[in-house]
């Protein structure tokens, strides 16, 4: 592996007194040349996914060297919900701007819900649900897709109550199973896939976690779980997300800790990945601070996942934790959008850091 300083830092986002956290963000091209970026702006006294945040969006004109100030597109308030995050953007089929992001009203509803912009980010629609049940739905961010046939596919992790209070923590089970939602309509409506797992290891804590999901070549849905069991986990789909094969280990080793895929289509469709592999060192600052979220690697394929080459290390440090990446090819880079809190900070979530690589620096 290549360890180094790739690329340069575009935008960093410090966690402050009254803005504790600052993550999980996702980029889009607006149609005047310009990117958009939208992130979870957490605002108050705490940093925790129940905490208040805020969707907040900046601009770049000049391929991401330099960001505008923050303007807020939606809060908590509007909702009557106790926090919204985790964002995706996607370019829809009629051409508006989809932004889907979760609402959380507590253990026993959390769900995504997409809202539309036709106006380029301007203005919002109203908030359609993406989960036709209720229930507790974990979708990270920059996770939904278009598949090739118009499909959208949302890769989810769906949590089950154990008892009757819905309000305490107790009562909710953290072995997440693994499941898709998918629209037809270009998101006006939306139903489950046929096809759900659990992970069937009575030790797991965690279960199947914070999927993704990215389509072959050839058609196929590859999708990639988070697990507690030292490695990513796969599954395959080969009906367009109707039906998903047993997931089972992947090549890729990995803390409790999520995984990111996009196809770098100005390379010929080579596939790259960022993740925490398993590092070679362990420490007690490094394990309880980040949970295993150093190093902070990428690599590429150039077979649709089958091997994986030019593997690249570019933060290494082992005080911070660096997850929840949003990828976005511009020109001749990749912008690339993380979670990298220090352990000084109590919190590997708390701080956001754009960093823009050139695809030159780790592709031969």
């Amino acid at each position: 592996m290549r360890n180094g300083t790739f690329g340069k830092v575009v935008m960093e986002l410090s966690p402050t007194e009254d803005n504790p956290r600052n993550s999980e963000g996702s980029f889009i091209d607006l149609k005047d040349g310009r990117l958009m970026f939208v992130y979870s702006r957490f605002v108050g006294e705490t940093e925790d996914d129940y905490a208040f945040a805020l969707i907040a969006k900046r601009y770049s004109s000049d391929q991401g060297n330099s960001w505008s100030e923050d303007e807020i597109i939606a809060s908590p308030t509007e909702y009557d919900a106790l926090n919204i995050m985790s964002v995706s953007l996607l370019r829809l089929a009629n051409e508006d701007i989809g932004l889907f992001h979760l609402i959380r009203y507590g253990f026993h509803d959390t769900r995504l819900y997409l809202r539309r912009s036709s106006d380029e980010g301007k203005t919002w629609s109203e908030a359609v649900c993406c989960m036709p049940g209720p229930g507790y739905y974990n979708v990270n961010n920059d996770r939904v897709i278009r598949l090739s046939s118009g499909r959208l596919v949302v890769p989810a992790c769906y949590f089950r109550m154990q008892g009757n209070n819905t309000a305490d923590l107790g009562s909710w089970d953290p072995r997440a199973m693994l499941m898709f939602c998918l629209s037809d309509d270009d998101g006006v409506t939306w139903r489950e896939s046929r096809s759900f797992h659990a992970l069937p290891v009575a030790w797991s804590e965690a279960g199947f976690d914070e999927p993704g999901v990215v389509e072959l070549m050839n058609g196929t849905l590859w999708a990639w779980i988070r697990t507690d069991l030292g490695r990513q986990y796969e599954s395959f789909s080969v009906d367009g997300g109707e039906t998903w094969s047993v997931p089972t280990p992947s090549i890729f080793t990995s803390p409790s800790s999520p995984l990111s895929m996009k196809r770098i289509q100005q390379k010929n469709n080579v596939l790259l990945a960022v993740w925490n592999p398993i590092p070679t060192y362990q420490t007690r600052i490094y394990e309880r601070h980040s949970g295993g979220r150093s190093p902070l690697v990428g690599a590429i394929s150039r077979d649709e996942g089958k091997t994986w080459e030019e593997e690249f290390a570019m933060e290494t440090n082992e005080r911070s934790g660096y997850c929840y990446t949003a990828i976005h090819f511009v020109d001749d880079s990749v912008l690339l959008a993380y979670a990298a809190g220090h352990a000084d900070e109590g919190f590997c979530l708390r701080r956001l850091r754009i960093r823009k690589v050139k695809l030159s620096e780790f592709m031969s």
